[in-house]
């Protein structure tokens, strides 16, 4: 077997069966295999997949396991050489896989490859990104503090780490998880993705572990359609894609907690320890700078009272998973 295409499905039928149509349509001249990984959908997602495409290898979790728990499950089933892990949400535009797989077997540098992701509208999106010492860009999503972190890497002319438009192949250190591209070799090295994380940041975790063994590129001539939000918007009932990264939602609770147990297991706990202060010191800078923008410029707030207690319930609520991640304990950290 050439390559092991993965899909995780959480009631996402559609997205997932749109995806998979999209591939078998294609011209592949590798020898391939499908597997879709289910988190415990609704009865019918199974019906509807499976009878459309019997040739697929499903797996059952049993439960809702996440991202990294249900991929490991596929990789662990896969007989590739090379593994793919694909977003339900995702479509297959022009043959795109068979192009990327080619052009990353013929070549013995990279050890991973992501494509540049497109919106519906033929659009780039944020596909793969440099490492920030101490993964200090997730400080950049707080109301305060990340604006003038934001000030003060535009004054030192800070490069800005995410890749938004590729129009050569371009190097990266992580990959956006939607699509990542490696060989078994590697997987078997760097081992798989780490079960202590549900969703969020953990393709992130995996590429720093992967990327000990070499370098990590973005091609730029693959055309895959990125939808965006098609499992975690089911979760989280979601209406549509919201990729605002927010700080006061249900979702951006689970972010949070993922990001500073990435920050953790990639830096260490002085990298961790800066980040969670940052979070917090946080609250009364946000209640303050509120307070003040509700006094003096009232119709022309940044934020809503709304934003600021849910960031506060968020980090108040999330205080557990915190000692959990500085004790180090591998647990399943999901947010409920």
């Amino acid at each position: 077997m050439d390559l092991s295409i993965i899909i995780v499905n959480f009631n996402s039928a559609t997205f997932t069966i749109n995806c998979i149509d999209s591939i078998v349509g294609s011209n592949m001249r590798m020898k391939y295999e499908i597997i879709v990984v289910d988190n415990a959908s609704d009865v019918h997602d199974e019906e509807k997949i499976r009878e459309r495409f019997p040739s697929v290898n499903w797996i059952q979790t049993g439960y809702n396991a996440g991202f990294a728990r249900a991929n490991n499950a596929g990789i662990r089933a896969s007989k590739g050489d090379c593994i793919l892990l694909l977003n339900a949400d995702t479509i297959v535009k022009n043959n795109s896989i068979d192009k990327v797989y080619h052009q990353f077997s013929s070549q013995e540098k990279y050890i991973a490859c992501g494509v540049q992701l497109l919106n519906e509208d033929g659009t780039h999106q944020h596909s793969g990104a440099k490492f920030i010492k101490g993964g200090a860009n997730i400080l950049l999503p707080l109301p305060y503090l990340g604006k003038m972190i934001k000030s003060l890497a535009q004054i030192f002319q800070v490069k800005q780490p995410n890749v938004f438009s590729v129009n050569k192949d371009e190097d990266v250190d992580w990959i956006i998880g939607a699509f990542i591209l490696t060989k078994r070799v590697y997987i078997e090295k760097a081992g798989m993705l780490d079960e202590d994380f549900f969703m969020y940041a953990e393709e992130i975790e995996w590429c720093s572990r992967l990327r000990k063994f070499g370098p990590m590129v973005l091609f730029a001539n693959a055309d895959i359609i990125h939808l965006g939000g098609g499992s975690s918007s089911n979760y989280y009932n979601m209406k549509q894609y919201d990729n605002s990264r927010d700080i006061w939602s249900k979702k951006a609770r689970q972010i949070i907690v993922s990001q500073m147990l990435r920050v953790r297991k990639q830096w260490g706990i002085f990298w961790y320890l800066f980040n969670l202060f940052a979070y917090y010191i946080e609250i009364p800078i946000f209640g303050i700078g509120f307070l003040l923008e509700s006094l003096f410029r009232a119709k022309n707030k940044d934020f809503e009272f709304s934003q600021f207690a849910g960031f506060a319930k968020n980090m108040i609520l999330s205080l557990p998973f915190f000692m959990d991640i500085l004790l180090n304990r591998h647990k399943f950290y999901k947010v409920n």
